[in-house]
């Protein structure tokens, strides 16, 4: 029996290209941090701290964790003071990213459904990002963070999509089963991979990433109208 819905954020709740906004992204904490760094530097830096982050598989590390070791070792410069740098970007800065993001309220609706239902609904976000950041980012898609029993963020998990290490944390930590879980998501790559480990999937295709051109007949897909009547179809538990 479903009992859990999980889902990805960017392309998903939040309708947004997710490598234009992660370039976005990139380009305005580079301008932020540019009186203590070369620019360019720096985001040379970010992203390849990023990619070891995203590829660390060692268990005893939190995704902060990894990111940092590798980060500090490229800048050489105190952690307490980046991330003073860091907290003041989230807090400020990052906010304005999301000014020209549209909200699509079939995904708002679609949680808020859920919830009402008696499902236990969780964000399975890439966790490469603070709390923070996620949370700004579910403001930017007008959907409450307290309908969710656990978001996902680089704090407190220790593997990141695409590796199937993320979803074994994820019921892990929460004692599920896959079986009685739903993951929702635009990625062909990082979220249908949840089917692997046994369980239900949907893959929402109006912000569709589908790098390795894989036949997305085989999975139950379609748009934000559809994954809403999908949802309406589900009983209350």
């Amino acid at each position: 029996m479903i009992d859990t819905v999980m889902f990805d954020l960017d392309g998903t709740l939040l309708p947004v290209d997710t490598d234009k906004m992660i370039m976005e992204y990139f380009e305005a904490i580079s301008n932020k941090i540019s009186d203590y760094f070369d620019k360019y530097y720096f985001q040379k830096a970010l992203y390849s701290a990023s990619m070891d982050m995203i590829n660390n598989l060692d268990p005893s590390k939190t995704n902060e964790e990894a990111f940092f070791d590798s980060f500090l070792k490229l800048v050489e410069y105190p952690k307490d003071k980046i991330m003073r740098i860091f907290t003041d970007f989230y807090e400020n800065d990052y906010k304005n990213l999301g000014a020209n993001v549209c909200k699509n309220e079939y995904a708002k609706a679609c949680v808020e459904l859920l919830v009402d239902k008696g499902y236990d609904v969780v964000l399975a976000t890439n966790p490469i990002f603070p709390d923070i950041a996620i949370k700004e980012r579910l403001r930017w898609a007008g959907i409450d963070c307290n309908y969710f029993s656990f978001i996902t963020s680089y704090e407190h998990m220790h593997f990141c999509k695409p590796y199937i290490q993320y979803y074994k944390e994820i019921v892990e930590k929460l004692q599920k089963v896959p079986e009685n879980c739903i993951m929702i998501g635009n990625d062909v790559d990082e979220d249908v991979i949840a089917g692997t480990i046994g369980f239900k999937t949907y893959l929402l295709d109006e912000f569709l990433i589908n790098r390795t051109s894989k036949d997305i007949s085989t999975f139950e897909h379609g748009n934000y109208k559809d994954l809403y009547e999908y949802i309406k179809r589900l009983p209350a538990i």
